[in-house]
């Protein structure tokens, strides 16, 4: 059965009674139309559009002993070589997987999507949202160079699947970002506060949450990848603009978070969204955990793609 998981921002504010959030369910004949069993095998021809950095094997710290209950403790881990997306997946990537393919996302099967709504900070099942248009068919669509949304961890593990690749364990994800999450290679962490230089690097809430949201760095929502530039790896958007889906299920540490479990466990996302304040969630800390179950779609939801070292020629160009 489908049943949204509330995104961290939604759960501070509900700790602090700001607001309420509806609590939405899809019939599980509908859910059973999920696209796991019917599209992981779908294929590309023509290789994707996207750069990859690779990354050499490594041991790395992850989570923070000072950081909410589900980051701790932390723990240290070896991690080998692989390959990342520079940027999240765009729209426009997503959009030439879909003609290839002829893929239908689960939000298009279901017929609605997760939205939120500034102001009144009510999250809600918008007929018609989808990663053509993330808040709803009323609302302007989704422009090609931003993070494409709306995708469930289904969605985007076939999408990385279709091209030879997979998506990144969080620990691979945390392993990049503790590079270097800004241009300046500032590192987010539980014990201290954001600079407002660092703020402006990074495409998070501003202003007062959930009651407004000035935009002040320029965007309400997402933002085109890369906008706020790259981070001393290469990388970009490792903090803030949408959460990212990770391959790995959501467990307690110190059980093994880079593992892959069956179908219905609720996968991790990491990075934070336009929608965090600091205030409240800091979803764009490195070690911070939201997570959901594999069906759901949401509006500041995202992903990027990985591979192995050695992976075909159909996941991108790679750079040196």
């Amino acid at each position: 059965m489908f049943k949204p998981v509330i995104p961290r921002e939604a759960s501070a504010a509900i700790l602090i009674a700001v607001f309420a959030i509806a609590a939405f369910v899809h019939p599980p004949s509908v859910a059973d139309t999920g696209s796991e069993s019917q599209d992981l095998d779908r294929q590309v021809q023509v290789p994707r559009q996207a750069n990859l950095i690779e990354l050499p094997a490594a041991t790395t710290l992850i989570g923070d002993d000072l950081a909410p209950p589900d980051e701790r403790p932390q723990f240290e881990i070896s991690v080998p070589g692989f390959l990342l997306d520079e940027t999240p997946v765009t729209v426009r990537q997503f959009r030439a997987f879909v003609e290839q393919t002829g893929y239908v996302t689960e939000a298009e099967k279901f017929g609605d999507a997760g939205v939120f709504t500034s102001g009144s900070g009510n999250w809600s099942l918008v007929s018609g949202a989808t990663w053509e248009y993330p808040r709803g068919p009323e609302h302007e669509p989704a422009e090609d160079n931003h993070p494409v949304t709306q995708v469930s961890w289904n969605d985007a593990n076939a999408f990385c699947r279709a091209y030879g690749a997979r998506l990144p364990t969080e620990i691979e994800w945390e392993r990049t970002a503790r590079m270097g999450q800004t241009p300046d290679g500032t590192v987010f962490y539980a014990r201290t506060r954001a600079s407002l230089e660092a703020r402006r690097h990074i495409n998070v809430w501003e202003g007062i949450f959930p009651v407004l949201n000035t935009g002040e760095d320029g965007y309400l929502g997402t933002s085109p990848v890369g906008y706020f530039g790259k981070a001393p790896t290469g990388f970009t958007d490792l903090a803030g603009n949408v959460w990212e889906w990770t391959s790995s299920p959501y467990v307690p540490y110190p059980d093994d978070p880079g593992s892959t479990l069956d179908e219905g466990v609720e996968r991790v996302q990491r990075g934070g969204s336009f929608l965090c304040d600091q205030n409240f969630c800091e979803g764009f800390r490195v070690t911070a955990r939201s997570h959901s179950t594999p069906d759901t779609a949401l509006m500041h939801v995202g992903f990027r793609c990985a591979a192995d070292i050695g992976a075909g020629p159909k996941i991108g160009r790679i750079l040196n």
